[in-house]
Parts: structure tokens; sequence; C-alpha cells
């Protein structure tokens, strides 16, 4: 266990479970809770690691399964580790590749006891991922915080194969316990079971029986119904401890990192606001617009005027209108800089609002200004 890794709850907003804290790293001191922006290749796509800062960023996140195919963990372990490797000079955390096993089905052969093998798309080559496998890897990614290789049933299925699947995930856990290389990473659980009550309460109660740093809620935003979505985080929230990190897979919409936030959860990460912004679509305090409308072409206008980011401070609507119908690479830039910062702003007017316990007032008025009850 981490001596450089813990949380500290300062504040439990009186009227929900939103808390407010800090979380300590060995690479530094975040804010909680937080949106973390996703960079899988060692890169959060459009944006620099110095432009991640200038942002507030707080932890980024990699992906050990596709580090693995290129460049390869050993490259980055003789770098120094994915922060020296990037030069990203804060926190970061790695998923384990727990998710390409449900992703990526076509590339991937039978699930085992063992573990899972992949086929490499651009070489061929095949590459077979265990739980010892993967804790190597994360060893050599060297991340501060590091996921167990887990499985991620999809949605829907039928109960008994759930059942199956969070058998293995627990199976999995306990041999990533037990092959973890390096005691300056924070191991989390990840808790599954689908939108099967039992099966979530019985994850999470026999995941926090172990010594894990964290623990994920995973196996959400795969597919289902937004009530379900809704449903999973609840169903699992009431049995994780309340002195160790939560995080929430693979979230980044409004709505739902509200809820989460509600609910007791510190962490959330999504792919959501680059994807979108390389499309043109972009976030606002009053909803998302798609800046590719022609109505955007002669709209001298910033983005958003209550946002602070680089391009709502310096560039126009017209202006990001012009560049992306160009294909301009400074458009698809620009545009991910706003939403990244977008949420990150987001999750500080939480951490405000949790510790002057008027968390719920904030979430219900950004929802409605944003105008949509998904609000992405």
């Amino acid at each position: 266990m981490s001596k450089d890794f813990y949380i500290e709850i300062l504040h439990e907003d009186k009227n929900c479970h939103a808390r407010y804290g800090y979380l300590h790293t060995p690479h530094g001191t975040v804010e909680l809770p937080m949106f973390m922006p996703v960079g899988t290749q060692a890169t959060v796509k459009m944006i620099s690691p110095e432009e991640l800062k200038a942002m507030n960023s707080g932890v980024v996140l990699a992906n050990t399964y596709h580090l693995a195919l290129r460049p390869g963990s050993d490259i980055v372990r003789k770098a120094g580790g994915v922060q020296k490797f990037m030069n990203y000079d804060g926190p970061m955390l790695t998923d384990s590749g727990g998710y390409q096993v449900f992703s990526l089905t076509k590339l991937r052969d039978k699930i085992t006891e063992e573990g899972v093998g992949f086929k490499d798309p651009l070489s061929g080559l095949k590459h077979f991922f265990s739980p010892e496998s993967v804790m190597q890897l994360e060893a050599d990614i060297g991340a501060d915080i590091i996921m167990c290789f887990d499985e991620c049933a999809p949605f829907p299925c039928t109960k008994e194969y759930m059942k199956n699947s969070v058998d293995r995930t627990i199976r999995w856990a306990k041999r990533c316990l037990a092959s973890k290389k390096r005691d300056d990473q924070a191991l989390f659980g990840i808790c599954q079971g689908g939108d099967y009550a039992d099966l979530r309460q019985y994850c999470a109660k026999t995941l926090t029986s172990l010594p894990f740093e964290g623990f994920s809620i995973g196996g959400t935003a795969i597919g289902e119904p937004r009530l379900t979505e809704y449903h999973e985080v609840g169903l699992t929230i009431p049995y994780l401890p309340y002195d160790k990190p939560r995080y929430l897979m693979g979230i980044g919409s409004l709505d739902m990192l509200f809820d989460g936030v509600r609910k007791g959860v510190d962490m959330f990460d999504c792919v959501l606001p680059t994807r979108l912004a390389r499309h043109g679509s972009l976030m606002t305090h009053h909803g998302r617009i798609n800046i590719m409308k022609g109505s955007y072409a002669d709209d001298f206008s910033p983005i958003d005027p209550e946002c602070d980011c680089y391009c709502c401070r310096n560039y126009t609507k017209a202006y990001v209108h012009h560049l992306m119908k160009c294909q301009e690479g400074l458009g698809a830039r620009l545009c991910s800089i706003h939403n990244i910062r977008f949420l990150i702003q987001a999750m500080e007017g939480a951490r405000e609002a949790i510790k002057e316990d008027r968390f719920l007032e904030y979430a219900a008025q950004r929802l409605e200004e944003f105008g949509t009850e998904r609000g992405c």
C-alpha cells in the first residue's frame, strides 16, 4: 500500500452525500470530486500536457491495453514512466484493458479463466492479457492509480452470464492483488454486476473486504438506458467504504456527473468531451451547439461567455466555425480545449457548492440552464 496515496474528506453536503476533499498521490494532491481527461495513448487528443495543466486537469488517464501495443510498456518504463514519457507533471491513472474485453470482441479470443488473447489490428500479432501480465504492464507504465483486470459484461445479458462474469472479476481481482508489483501505486477494485441488485451488492461487498486502495463502479455507460445507469450507481455506492476513493468509470455527461456527485462519487472520466469536439459539438452553459451550422458563420461572440477556457477568451464562434468547415487542425484543438475545460469548470463549481451545502441547488440550476435531461 502506498503511504503517499490517501483520500482526505473535508466536508459532506448536509443535504446529500456529495463530498469535498483531497486525493493525495505520489505526483501531487488534487481536489475532489473531479473529472479526469482521458489520454488513451498517453495523449489527450488534440491537447498538450501543458494545456491540460493550465486548465486545472488534476488526474489524467491512460490505457494499459493501448500502451502495451504501442509503443510497448518497456518503452514507457525506459522513459521513466508515463508521466515522464508524456511530460505530464501530475497524477495519472491507467485503466487495465478490462473495457477492451467488452468493446473489442472482434479482435479478442474467448474469455478464459487464465485471461484473454487479443489480435493487434495493425501488426496481426497476438497479445495475451491476464491479471498477472496486466499488473506487470501497469507497473512498467508507472501511473499513480492502477485498475484491476476485470470482465465488463455486455448489456443486456442473462443473470447467469452476469453471475459468472462477476465471479471471474472477483477471482481476477484477487490475482491482481497477489501479483501487484509496486508499493507506490494504488490498486482499485472494479465493482461489476450490471443492473442486478444482488450481484452489485455481492461484488461490492466481496471486493471491499479486500485491501484495495480505492473502488471503481464499472459496467455503466455501455449501451443501457439512462435510468438504468442511474440505478446501477445507486446499487453500488452504499457498499463502498467512506474512507476510500470512489470512481465512476466512463461518465462525461453533466446529468450523470452530478448524479454521481450527489451519491458520493469522487472521480469520473470519459472520452466524450474530445470525441464531441472533433465533430464540432460543443458543451456550453446553455446546451450543446453544433459549431458547423451556418448560423455561426458571422457570429462574433465566444463559444460560451461564461467559460474561461483559452478558446472562449480568444476566439469567436465565427472563427471556430471557419476552422472546422475548412478542416483545419486548430479548430478541433480549440473545440477540445473548450469541452475539457467546460467539464473541469463544472466540477470546480460543484466543489464550491458542496463546501457551502448547496450542491443540489447548483446541480439543478446547471442542468436547467443546459436545457436537456441528459446534459450531454
